[in-house]
Order: C-alpha cells, then sequence, then structure tokens
C-alpha cells in the first residue's frame, strides 16, 4: 500500500515522502499513530500544494536574509572598553554585546548564536564578524572597539 509519511518513521521515510508498506503495517500502525495517510489523489494533491508552499515560504526567508545582508554590511558597531598597553582590552567582547549593541542603536535583532566569533574580540581596533543569517547567506558585520573609561 502506498502512504504518504506526516512525520519521519525511523527506517521507512521521512515527512513528506512516499513510500509503499506493507498493508498491514499501515493499517495497524502508521494511520493509527498518525505517522501516514494514504497516498490517494485527494491526499497527494495536498501534498504537492504544501510542498509549494514551503518553497515558497522559503524563498522568501533566503531574499529577506539577502537583504538584511546588504544592512548588516554597511553597519558598523561601535562599542566602548577599558584598555591598557598597546591596545589590550581589560576583559573582552562578546557576540552577545555586539547583538545588543546592534539592537540599541541600530533596531536590529540578531541572534548572538549567529555570530560566528571564533573567540571574544581582546584588542581595540576594526574587526569583521561573520553573521550568519541562512544557510546560504553569511555577511560580515564591522565592529569597532574604542578605547572608554
Amino acid at each position: 500500500m502506498k502512504v504518504i509519511f506526516l512525520k519521519d518513521v525511523k527506517g521507512k521515510g521521512k515527512k513528506g515522502e512516499v513510500k509503499n508498506v506493507a498493508d498491514g503495517y499501515a493499517q495497524n500502525f502508521l494511520f493509527k499513530q498518525g505517522l501516514a495517510t494514504e497516498a490517494n489523489q485527494a491526499n497527494m494533491s495536498s501534498l504537492s500544494a504544501q510542498q509549494k508552499k514551503e518553497e515558497k515560504l522559503a524563498a522568501e526567508e533566503l531574499a529577506e536574509a539577502k537583504k538584511l545582508k546588504e544592512i548588516l554590511e554597511k553597519v558598523t558597531v561601535e562599542l566602548t572598553a577599558k584598555a591598557g598597553e598597546g591596545g589590550r582590552l581589560f576583559g573582552s567582547i562578546t557576540s552577545k554585546q555586539i547583538a545588543e549593541e546592534l539592537q540599541k542603536k541600530h533596531g536590529i535583532k540578531i541572534d548572538k548564536r549567529k555570530m560566528e566569533l571564533e573567540d571574544a574580540i581582546r584588542s581595540l581596533g576594526h574587526t569583521k564578524v561573520p553573521v550568519k543569517l541562512h544557510h546560504e547567506v553569511m555577511a560580515m558585520l564591522d565592529v569597532h572597539v574604542k578605547e572608554g573609561n
């Protein structure tokens, strides 16, 4: 019997896949657990409509990420920190501080976990911080650390 998987089933199929399974397995387990539906004409058309909707949403997310990338690459986040000899900071600048400053000064909200800062910034000057906006889009955010009190 052909079924459409509604959820991932380990060893059988992933969500949205159409596969042939044993009749008893489909009737007694997959349908009762709500893991699959029968692959009839109505269910197949709703599956294709849902896939088109998901593709459209993914395309919109990608376009939004590209737009945000353009904005981020024009912005410079300025932070002040105490520094010692040679421009070395007392403490460090973390991705959390960068995200908060970006939100406060520019109104752009980005999760600190999306900033791929290898190690906290420990010196004065400009630093390029990579920000992963989408699995295909990576932006470089300019962070300027100035000496303050």
